[in-house]
């Protein structure tokens, strides 16, 4: 099925929410000079041929958690299987088949060093079929989280984007402790991260007030951030690939920094193992992976080696619910 072209505004909306995911609708018809109902329906709209979502995530840095990217060679006929294991597993964000169908991918943050070695150290090595584990633990990320693709599409003017765009949120001098009432309100966020605060009192019996602080508490601290999730197709971007480089010690930091101001990339971090920086890149063709390989990623001084794989199909994004019948790990 052919995916409907977005317009203008369609991209307005998006990167509005972006900046924004709790924005009230008529603030940003009054912003874009457009009325509140036509945003409304570009919304809905956009959920529909887009599979556009608004969901709160966890910047779990902000509670002192780390966070991983495991990378898992299977045998090609069980590879879809163990990622429908994985993503039912409530500690990844991400699980993704890649490199031809033998190798999935998927994004952790274990809750507690427990966790993480329960996992990383026996489910994982006893799973049969399994012939390579490789866990980077994410060290610094230079593009992610609360820093997402959308806000580097153009589609908003300067003072559109001033106007639109959330209070930035301060780092904690110390990790931040959830109480209970705030884990609740992050579980109906992550359904909805546009869930009204009527839902958020009904799920915690708090008053509308306090919801309210708990609320700009969580934002303020930068613990929850909106993320926007969509169809990348009807954006053009049609090929996503993880880049794995190794870059000297010396120029980690600044090769970081630079590729993640490319249009392209939605990712980059520094991280352990064999290869220190990984980049999540989106791109229209292969023919502009390449470019982005040998022009951009080329032109970066100190990298030492470069390995690209293609993902093939996503199993599991942030707002998707994993498939209910799935074998066990381990």
């Amino acid at each position: 099925m052919a995916h409907q072209a977005l317009d203008v505004l369609d991209l307005k909306l998006l990167q509005a929410l972006e900046l924004d995911g709790r924005a009230p609708f008529s603030h940003i018809a009054q912003v874009l000079g457009v009325s509140d109902q036509t945003v409304a329906r570009r919304f809905r709209r956009l959920r529909g041929t887009a599979r556009l979502r608004v969901t709160g995530m966890i910047d779990d840095s902000r509670l002192g958690r780390t966070s991983w990217i495991v990378r898992l060679g299977c045998a090609h006929d069980t590879a879809a299987q163990l990622a429908a294991a994985l993503a039912r597993r409530p500690d990844t964000h991400y699980v993704d088949l890649a490199a031809g169908g033998t190798e999935v991918v998927c994004a952790i943050k274990p809750h507690s060093r427990q966790d993480r070695d329960e996992l990383l150290l026996e489910r994982l090595q006893r799973t049969p079929h399994v012939t390579s584990v490789s866990a980077h633990c994410i060290l610094r990320a230079y593009y992610g989280n609360s820093l997402r693709w959308l806000r580097k599409i153009s589609a908003l003017g300067p003072e559109e984007e001033s106007a639109l765009r959330a209070p930035a949120s301060a780092p904690p001098a110390a990790p931040v402790v959830l109480d209970a009432a705030e884990q609740t309100m992050l579980q109906v966020l992550r359904r909805d991260g546009r869930a009204p605060l009527t839902e958020l009192q009904a799920a915690t019996g708090l008053s509308e007030t306090v919801v309210k602080r708990r609320l700009e508490r969580l934002r303020a601290t930068g613990v929850l951030y909106l993320a926007v999730e969509y169809d990348h197709e009807p954006l053009g971007q049609g090929v996503e690939a993880l880049c794995w480089l190794t870059v000297a010690p010396h120029a980690l930091a600044r090769a970081g920094q630079e590729v993640a101001r490319h249009p392209e990339v939605r990712f980059a971090a520094a991280v352990t193992g064999r290869t220190n920086l990984v980049v999540s890149a989106l791109c229209r063709t292969t023919d502009d992976l390449y470019g982005f390989l040998t022009e951009k990623i080329g032109a970066i001084g100190d990298v030492q080696t470069a390995e690209t794989v293609l993902t093939l199909r996503r199993v599991k994004a942030l707002t998707t619910d994993p498939a209910p019948a799935a074998p066990a790990i381990g």
